[in-house]
């Protein structure tokens, strides 16, 4: 992910940290519909005709979108674009990383600008015990003293280590080393532009679904992310996302 330099300005104002135990997605920008898919199937077939897709009811061709999803023609659901702006743990970017083809990324700098303390503490019904093996195992709930030793750990550490970066800025160390004091349970935000097929494949990967074929075993929080980017989606393209669901939560 880039860096966008910000101000550059020296902030001297103390910040008392906050804590938070959710994410948010905000949709920026779209250009992106259910006719965006069936124009650029039938380009194969109708050509230059293809073009009248752009006023017909998509509604009528639901059954092309299916047909796509399901034989996994997957290039025409390339034709669009959705920009979210996100805000979340810095340990949920760097997940995000993962997921390159047909993602654009744009992060707020550490290096241009001083980082606020806003750090992640999970809620109570965060799972917080994990038990079996790697690759075949279940999360649980945990105790309320589990729950009140997580936050209270957290608390303190985060509060440490912010002090620790603002007494390194205000002795005049540079923000791209004061910051290395930080954890990645900081929050930080980015906005993530994408296509419908690569939003498929995140969604793939990042949630848990019960018409999903094949199973996933996210780490929460980029789970709550990912929740929250498919409920616009659904919206902006209603077709091509019930046929994701129909056809297995498979990207195409």
């Amino acid at each position: 992910m880039s860096e966008t330099p910000a101000d550059t300005s020296v902030t001297s104002a103390e910040t008392k940290p906050s804590f938070r135990g959710d994410v948010t997605v905000e949709l920026v920008k779209h250009a992106a519909g259910d006719s965006d898919v069936l124009w650029a199937a039938r380009v194969s077939t109708a050509g230059e005709d293809s073009l009248d897709e752009l006023t017909k009811d998509p509604e009528r061709s639901k059954g092309l979108i299916n047909f796509l999803m399901r034989d996994r023609h997957g290039s025409p659901f390339e034709h669009n674009s959705i920009t979210f702006f996100i805000s979340a743990p810095i340990f949920v970017f760097r997940e995000f990383m993962r997921h390159r083809v047909g993602w654009s990324y744009n992060e707020e700098s550490g290096r241009y600008r001083e980082l606020q303390p806003v750090f992640y503490v999970p809620d109570t019904d965060r799972k917080l015990v994990q038990q079996g093996r790697p690759g075949k195992y279940e999360f649980v709930p945990g105790t309320e003293a589990q729950h009140e030793l997580t936050a209270r750990a957290m608390e303190a550490s985060y509060i440490q280590a912010y002090e620790a970066y603002q007494e390194m800025l205000a002795a005049g160390v540079a923000r791209e080393v004061a910051r290395s004091v930080l954890p990645v349970g900081l929050f930080s935000s980015m906005y993530a532009t994408c296509n419908a097929r690569s939003l498929m494949h995140f969604l793939g990967l990042r949630t848990q679904h019960e018409q999903a074929k094949v199973p996933s075993f996210p780490q929460r929080e980029i789970e709550m992310v990912g929740e929250l980017m498919e409920e616009h989606w659904a919206r902006l393209m209603p077709l091509t996302h019930a046929a994701f669901n129909l056809n297995g939560r498979v990207a195409p």
